[in-house]
């Protein structure tokens, strides 16, 4: 199963030294998500997500609010 919930996508190209989206996926783990970065090559961009049943708990969370 891949099941799977985009949190945020960040452009490949950011500043040289800068890591937004390890930066936002590491601040999504403080809150308890596993949240991880993936590379979409089609888009050139990082995407932080989370799998599995967490992404069926974020998407309820989402629709909720």
């Amino acid at each position: 199963m891949n099941d799977r919930v985009v949190l945020e996508r960040f452009p490949a190209g950011g500043p040289r030294g800068s890591w937004p989206a390890e930066e936002f996926a590491r601040a999504r783990r403080m809150e308890g998500l596993r949240a991880e970065v993936v590379m979409d090559l089609a888009s050139d961009a990082f995407l932080v997500i989370v799998r599995d049943t967490e992404a069926a708990v974020v998407t309820e969370v989402a629709a909720a609010a």
